[in-house]
């Protein structure tokens, strides 16, 4: 390892699927080490995880950083949203985590917006209509199928708070996780006492939310994770939040996000209630809004037709008149969590790559569907989108994202957004900087940029109506099991 400039650094992304840690040098930027363990997840009707795998993956992924992670002076951590992690009185999981992808309260979700005022009123109350992916829906879901499971819990966390907690021992969380829950009101910045009663979770087993820029603690597990004594943590935050500040995302600038969901949001100034429930009015890491629409099924859904095709997930092919609905797991942005996918339009000389093509049609349809709704209304809609995620790199999924948008395109050369954000935070710690402003400063959303070609409204015209025509059967309830 070459010398350091600065100070260095550790953010953590504690995703769906893997947890990754990057040291990095707070001066430039520069990751000087890095490291990845797998987590799995359960398969069926549930989307579940065991927590401790995270812990586990998190203790590998830094052993893999050697030396320079004992050399870094603070650590943050980014993860994956909305998970329900119920613990016992010994800290222990009652049982495994719910994940954001696991839909199986919807029911719950429904029930909840009727019985507290309404849609408007819990976007007022709390930013965000809540879906099956909003944590309050997965506790009332737990509430309802597993009573004993809530009696044996003492304490409740999402999957980054939980990792922070047995870095520090301190029960804490951030304004921009806390925002995903559902029981965290967006006007008052606190926890939402009436929320909470009508669902029976007493906030005495809730984290204490951690201002921006303050120190959630110290590492005290020193013996199980290669730091040295005195290492700060810092609130840590969610990994759409993560990956704003991992780009120092102004106000007005759209991302997409490709990865296992796919996500379109901007940072802004004002604080967001969307009474349709498409944008989630989510904070930021920093004290701003971060308006999100967030679809589950992007590059895994892609991924699966290209298998089921026996192609290349790049073996697309130009064709009109087919259209796929992708919704492999049911699907948030449009609200359909019991839909599966749907192809429509096949003909004898449909070919593999023309279905192919649909499949990546109709995901980035649902995504730009809602970026005028995430976009401040002021917002210049001629810059370019960013394309972050997994499936940023990919051809199909920029040329798609082109086509659809009428829009340019920049591909951030850095990767790793999520454990970036969460290095500038921990950066931000010791040198008192904005950690927006650091990843500015370490020039992260630096990339090619793609410029924009005619907007293909003939297919977004095509996907609306098949979409329109097909809402019957969308909203049906699988039978499957």
């Amino acid at each position: 390892m070459s010398a350091a400039e600065g100070p260095l650094v550790i953010g953590v992304d504690t995703s769906t699927q893997s947890t990754k840690a990057l040291v990095v040098d707070a001066s430039t930027g520069r990751v000087v080490a890095s490291g990845q363990a797998p987590h799995t997840v359960s398969t069926g009707a549930g989307r579940e995880s065991d927590p401790r795998q995270w812990w586990d993956a998190l203790r590998e992924a830094l052993h893999q950083c050697g030396d320079a992670a004992h050399e870094a002076a603070a650590v943050s951590i980014g993860g994956q949203q909305h998970g329900l992690v119920t613990l016992d009185a010994q800290g222990d999981p009652v049982r495994p985590a719910l994940l954001w992808n696991d839909v199986r309260s919807a029911p719950q979700a429904r029930r909840l917006i009727d019985e507290l005022g309404g849609p408007k009123a819990w976007a007022e109350r709390t930013g965000t209509v809540p879906g099956p992916s909003i944590t309050v829906t997965k506790w009332a879901w737990l509430a309802e199928n597993e009573p004993d499971a809530v009696r044996a819990t003492a304490a409740v966390r999402l999957p980054h708070d939980y990792l922070t907690e047995r870095l520090t021992g301190e029960a804490t969380t951030d304004r921009g996780d806390a925002s995903g829950t559902g029981w965290w009101a967006s006007g008052s910045e606190a926890y939402d006492e009436e929320v909470l009663a009508h669902i029976g979770l007493d906030p005495a087993l809730l984290p204490r939310v951690v201002r921006p820029g303050e120190v959630a603690g110290t590492v005290h597990a020193r013996d199980e994770l290669p730091f040295s004594r005195g290492t700060l943590v810092a609130a840590g935050t969610g990994d759409n939040a993560a990956a704003a500040l991992g780009l120092g995302l102004r106000p007005g600038t759209a991302v997409l996000s490709l990865g296992t969901s796919g996500t379109v949001y901007a940072v802004s100034t004002r604080r967001p209630a969307d009474p349709t429930g498409t944008v989630a009015g989510f904070a930021d890491a920093r004290g701003d809004w971060l308006p999100l629409a967030c679809t589950l099924n992007c590059t895994l859904a892609v991924d699966r037709v290209a298998a089921l095709l026996g192609l290349d997930r790049e073996a697309v092919e130009p064709g009109a008149g087919v259209t796929l609905l992708p919704y492999m797991d049911g699907e948030r942005t449009p609200d359909l969590p019991h839909a599966s996918g749907l192809l429509h339009g096949l003909r004898h000389d449909t070919t593999g790559g023309q279905l192919l093509q649909a499949a990546y049609d109709g995901a980035v349809h649902s995504l730009l569907g809602a970026l005028d709704l995430v976009l401040d209304a002021d917002a210049d809609r001629s810059a370019p989108l960013l394309l972050i995620g997994g499936g940023a790199r990919g051809t199909a999924w920029q040329q798609t994202v082109r086509r659809l948008s009428g829009r340019p395109v920049q591909v951030p050369d850095a990767r790793e957004l999520v454990a970036l954000g969460a290095a500038a935070q921990a950066a931000g710690l010791l040198t008192g900087e904005d950690p927006a402003a650091v990843a500015r400063r370490w020039g992260t959303a630096h990339g090619p940029v793609l410029d924009a070609v005619e907007r293909d409204e003939e297919t977004l015209a095509r996907i609306a109506g098949v979409l329109s025509d097909a809402a019957p059967l969308l909203e049906r309830e699988s039978n499957r099991n």
